[in-house]
């Protein structure tokens, strides 16, 4: 009998599928790895599960401890479901901005959320630094199993479960025939885990950074100074400053997508591709659109569809808050009955 043993045995090993549309406009071959078939719906699981794993192989948390991490939503939820099956409780803090949906799923899954007010990270108040001193708080009371902050974004766990899962399915999956690959950005650990498991492989492999309006590794990784400007309704993703998964990182081009060039990419998959993906996807494709029209037509560039276009319905699929935010709505979402209440 073939069956996995855990809920951990799940995470990883998602296909590639073919990009038609984005295929066919350039030439080249744009696989999108599915990342929300990961059992949480999300590429946060590897992150999640390396983490974990790693803080249990370094005994700094056992069953029955507490997991502490300050989030977007899709960390804090594989962590939470992951951490379910290892007997640990999890609290997550969380910007109050984010969508409801991310906030249900983690209640609905046991873990105690904490939402803050959105700040600079130079703010105390920041939700990762507030969810640093939440962990040292709860560890002064030597709560049984132990206190672990997973800290996503200094954490190299979360970039090795790249280097070691992500970048070795996407090489055997493509037969090594692979010339390019492209994401945005939000803990780091995945661009840059990625990048270093496939320039192992194959060091003429380009790696690219896809990012929206207001983050400044664009800004980073092309001027060298960390900029940016502007905003997007993507969340998840969009880094302001150079965190420890990023260290040593290096990128052949960098691209910086608009709302307005993203969202039709979300909007077009769901309608002609059938895929339902969040607006971070949206992101990748563009970005993927753009390395393929720079290295010319012929090529092998894979990107990531990182989650659910359902973790967003009450905004990436409302259409008027896309229109508070002089964004495209397709015109199916204005056809919508009234008993689905978006």
């Amino acid at each position: 009998m073939k069956y996995a043993k855990n809920v951990f045995e799940l995470v990883g090993n998602t296909p590639l599928i073919y990009l038609k549309k984005a295929s066919e406009m350039t030439g080249c071959t744009i696989l999108g790895k599915a990342e929300f078939m990961n059992p949480s719906g999300s590429i946060k699981d590897r992150a999640a599960k390396g983490m974990l794993l790693d803080a249990i192989k370094h005994n700094k948390i056992s069953k029955g401890g507490i997991v502490v991490e300050g989030t977007a939503g899709n960390t804090g939820i594989g962590l939470t479901l992951l951490g379910n099956q290892l007997g640990l409780k999890t609290k997550i803090v969380m910007n109050n901005n984010q969508t409801d949906e991310k906030k249900n799923a983690l209640r609905m899954m046991g873990a105690e959320l904490f939402e803050v007010e959105p700040k600079p990270y130079s703010d105390e108040g920041n939700y990762i630094r507030y969810a640093g001193a939440l962990s040292e708080k709860i560890a002064a009371t030597n709560p049984e199993g132990g206190v672990f902050w997973a800290n996503q974004f200094e954490n190299l766990a979360n970039r090795n479960a790249h280097r070691d899962g992500t970048a070795q399915e996407i090489w055997h999956d493509t037969d090594g025939k692979i010339d390019g690959f492209v994401c945005a950005v939000g803990s780091g650990g995945t661009l840059a885990g990625t990048a270093e498991g496939l320039r192992a492989h194959n060091a003429n492999i380009q790696i690219a950074l896809a990012e929206p309006p207001g983050a400044k590794l664009y800004s980073y990784y092309t001027t060298g100074e960390l900029a940016g400007e502007g905003s997007s309704i993507t969340e998840g993703i969009g880094q302001v400053r150079l965190v420890g998964t990023l260290q040593g990182l290096s990128v052949d081009m960098a691209y910086r997508i608009d709302d307005t060039e993203s969202l039709p990419w979300v909007f077009h998959m769901l309608q002609h591709e059938g895929l339902c993906l969040g607006s971070s996807a949206g992101v990748n494709i563009a970005g993927a659109v753009e390395m393929a029209k720079q290295m010319g037509k012929g090529k092998v560039i894979v990107t990531l569809l990182c989650d659910e276009g359902t973790r967003y319905r009450t905004k990436l699929f409302n259409p008027e808050f896309l229109r508070s935010k002089n964004l495209p709505v397709p015109q199916w979402l204005d056809n919508v009955p009234e008993w689905l209440d978006v």
